[in-house]
């Protein structure tokens, strides 16, 4: 389908070249019965959230919840034997594909790879997203990462939050004040000072998860030497054995999300 976490109901424990049509007509109108809620992923690249949070994304579209993924960039420039144009439309048809299996609706944003702008356009590209969606969650990258653009995902997502609950921020849409929370996911790129504060078991998902991720090319193993499918295959047993849950992926949220006021002791 073209075209996302705070206490979930989940099992926890506890072309982008070219400027991109209107967030609307990205949308499919396919959802025909009210969703319990939506959950927007805002990955850098193309295949950053169906690798970290795909598994857990697959296991809210089976509880009935809406999935939309806003890739910031297609990933173009991540072959050197391929030009970014030709590489970026392989990507942008690989998002298709691994995001219908996910079950999830795609939105391209009109940024390159490498070049994701840490300023306020992009923030109000983004808030408008996020007004026109409606997310209840909103996954992302952490924000201390190797990669600019995930550090940059990250801080923008952030703003975009609070701009898109503003009456008096004016885009395209109005104001959405719904999120209850930005769930940061796993990524290895991103493990400086990462701490696994929400695992979600997965282990009835892994199957699903593998099918959508090795839509990429990249993902198998024949573009860069990093082993990305056994490293988030691995890791999501690690995370499970922690857990108790089998398979498990994990997320960290803000610090003062994790402060805990009680009465007495439960």
């Amino acid at each position: 389908m073209t075209v996302r976490l705070g206490p979930l109901s989940l099992a926890v424990v506890v072309s982008v070249l070219c400027a991109t049509p209107r967030i609307d007509a990205q949308l499919t109108t396919a959802v025909t019965k009210a969703p319990t809620k939506t959950i927007l992923a805002i990955g850098a690249h193309a295949g950053d959230m169906e690798l970290t949070a795909g598994a857990m994304l697959i296991k809210q579209r089976k509880l009935g919840d809406r999935i939309v993924i806003l890739q910031m960039t297609l990933g173009e420039g991540g072959n050197s034997r391929l030009s970014p144009g030709v590489y970026g439309a392989q990507k942008r048809r690989e998002a298709l594909a691994a995001d219908s299996v996910i079950g999830a609706e795609t939105i391209f944003a009109p940024y390159r790879d490498g070049e994701i702008p840490n300023d306020e356009a992009v923030r109000r590209y983004v808030a408008d997203v996020i007004r026109t969606v409606k997310p209840a969650y909103v996954i992302t990258h952490w924000s201390h990462s190797m990669h600019r653009d995930h550090a940059n995902t990250s801080l923008i997502v952030q703003d975009a939050v609070l701009l898109a609950s503003l009456d008096g921020v004016v885009t395209e849409h109005p104001a959405h004040r719904g999120v209850r929370g930005v769930y940061y996911a796993d990524n290895w790129e991103d493990a400086e000072s990462f701490s696994p504060y929400i695992y979600v078991g997965v282990s009835d998902e892994m199957a699903q998860w593998r099918e959508a991720v090795t839509k990429y090319e990249f993902v198998g193993g024949r573009i860069s030497s990093f082993k990305y499918l056994d490293y988030y295959d691995a890791l999501s047993t690690v995370r499970g054995a922690i857990s108790g849950k089998g398979r498990a992926v994990a997320f960290d949220i803000d610090s003062f999300g994790k402060r805990r006021v009680l009465d007495s002791l439960p």
